[in-house]
């Protein structure tokens, strides 16, 4: 079985930048070494991506907060996570869920049997929803969350979001 790792939004906006938290840079390390249990060709990346009108968006009016326009530093992996990156790939999505980290990681899964893990950022917003719709997609397919690895707005938002993954037979490590 081919185990794959979904690494969420690890970018310095949700670390230490707009939207960072000290929980979100206490994780950082153990999401460095969670990378590296991985080959390079199972490990998939996503980036929060947005544009300049940001706060002209639905997001944007709900989170006024500017964060990972595409091309600034915000948006950007954090550094330690690029230095472990070693190539794999990165997925940018405007929202919160990723259809197309879907269709990816459902294409593979239609040649050879897999199992998902997810970390990153955040467990309440964009951990939780990419989770749902692998698990909506492919219901048959083991997926999980390492709870150790992930970071919620809050750590409450955070336990809640663990509860509602483990509610939808989301594995929580």
């Amino acid at each position: 079985m081919r185990k794959l790792l979904i690494v969420v939004d690890m970018q310095n906006d949700f670390i230490d930048g707009a939207l960072g938290t000290k929980e979100a840079e206490a994780i950082v390390p153990a999401v460095v070494a969670k990378i590296k249990e991985y080959k390079p060709e199972d490990v998939f990346f996503t980036r929060d991506t947005h544009q300049e009108n940001y706060m002209q968006t639905q997001e944007g009016k709900n989170l006024p907060v500017e964060h990972c326009i595409e091309g600034t530093k915000g948006w950007e992996l954090n550094d330690e996570i690029e230095a472990v990156r070693r190539g794999s790939s990165i997925i940018n999505k405007p929202t919160f869920g990723s259809t197309v980290l879907v269709d990816t990681i459902r294409e593979i899964a239609s040649k050879e049997e897999i199992a998902i893990e997810l970390v990153g950022l955040c467990t309440d917003i964009c951990v939780v929803s990419n989770a749902l719709l692998l698990k909506a997609a492919m219901p048959e397919i083991s997926i999980s969350v390492d709870a150790s690895c992930c970071a919620g707005v809050t750590p409450d938002k955070h336990d809640a979001a663990l509860v509602t993954m483990g509610s939808c037979q989301i594995y929580v490590k």
